[in-house]
């Protein structure tokens, strides 16, 4: 609509207001404006109030999330895992060729130790303190001591991509995401003692540690491929949102988060009935996951350079917290609910801590 010359107030028709009532209009006005500023910034109890937002707002008597430290580690960070005995932990540097070794309690890198070509996925067991990586364009998997962080194996794996340890059976699980399939690990032997098939494209795979039940996200069909990890065969297969990729799991709960990229949320799967339950929106572009099993907390990796907090008993998001350029792996060391992301554009692990 084009506006008239009745709705574009002139200089002329501004003197017209005579001076006290202009004045009053003025008062009222600034009045108004004072009042509406207080209740903003004010809370409920005289304190900030919460910003707006459809993610991030988080409830007042809970606890808040922040980004305490960057630990400057190799190129395009990619996995991440701890060890929760030793509090140390472990990233691979995709560009690098190799593993940067964080201190927890210091937050430093004191080794870095070199292993094959493209790592990118890494899982340890912490009853043998042994760290499994994926090298996907060398079709390996390097075993690494974590005593005395060298490499002690080389395992032969087509096409590896995400790695998890079962720590009562010291059995490695890692796709391969060109043949659908998942390798089976001896962890005593160090050698491949089963191929189980599962869907298209296999990316992310987690472990529950009291059932010794493996979930593998297929991105190429939406789908969860259940894995009995006595019989090593499929037992189950959940479709779960578009483009599935980190998967993790609750193991007080039994319950299982997956992302979904394309979707832009989080699936909820019920390790008993094996159904969906519940679709929690996060990011965008969500793509690693981990639980912190003592609070039931649920962490997420979203391309906006984002990790959302979800609650697991309400399964809802209750924080955002900004992070590094393009987060992609996060892991959760239990002891001290500490949280570490790899920030992939950075160069660099954020690390998270609440109160």
């Amino acid at each position: 609509m084009t506006a008239s010359g009745d709705d574009q107030p002139t200089r002329r028709r501004w003197r017209l207001v005579p001076i006290p009532v202009l004045t009053g209009v003025l008062a009222v006005i600034a009045a108004v404006v004072l009042a509406v500023f207080l209740s903003g910034c004010r809370g409920p109890s005289g304190g900030q109030g919460p910003a707006a937002s459809s993610r991030s707002a988080a409830p007042s008597t809970g606890p808040t999330y922040r980004a305490t430290a960057r630990v400057p580690v190799g190129k395009t960070p990619a996995g991440v895992a701890v060890n929760p005995g030793t509090q140390t932990v472990y990233v691979t540097n995709y560009v690098d060729g190799a593993v940067s070794v964080i201190d927890g309690s210091t937050r430093t890198v004191t080794v870095t130790v070199p292993v094959g070509t493209d790592p990118s996925g890494v899982a340890v067991d912490p009853g043998t303190h042994t760290v499994y990586v994926t090298n996907e364009s060398d079709g390996t998997v390097s075993v690494i001591d974590g005593s005395t962080r060298t490499v002690t194996a080389t395992v032969p794996v087509k096409s590896p991509n995400g790695v998890a340890v079962d720590p009562g059976t010291h059995t490695a699980y890692v796709t391969n995401y060109v043949d659908g399939a998942v390798s089976v690990i001896d962890g005593s032997t160090r050698t491949v003692t089963a191929t189980v098939p599962v869907g298209n494209s296999p990316n992310g795979v987690a472990v529950d540690p009291g059932t010794h039940t493996v979930y593998v996200t297929n991105y190429g069909d939406n789908t969860v491929s259940v894995i009995d990890g006595s019989t090593r065969t499929v037992t189950a297969t959940v479709p779960v949102g578009k483009d599935p990729r980190g998967v993790a799991v609750d193991p007080g709960t039994h319950t299982v988060y997956v992302t979904n990229r394309v979707d832009g949320a989080v699936s909820v799967i019920d390790g008993s009935t094996r159904a969906v339950t519940a679709t929690v929106p996060v990011g965008k572009d969500p793509y690693g996951v981990a639980v912190d099993p003592g609070t039931h907390t649920v962490y997420v990796t979203s391309g906006d350079d984002t990790v959302s907090v979800i609650d697991g008993s309400t399964r809802t998001v209750t924080a955002t917290v900004p992070v590094g350029k393009h987060p992609g792996g996060v892991a959760v060391d239990p002891g001290s609910h500490t949280v570490y992301v790899t920030d992939w554009g950075d160069g660099t692990v954020s690390v998270i801590e609440h109160r």
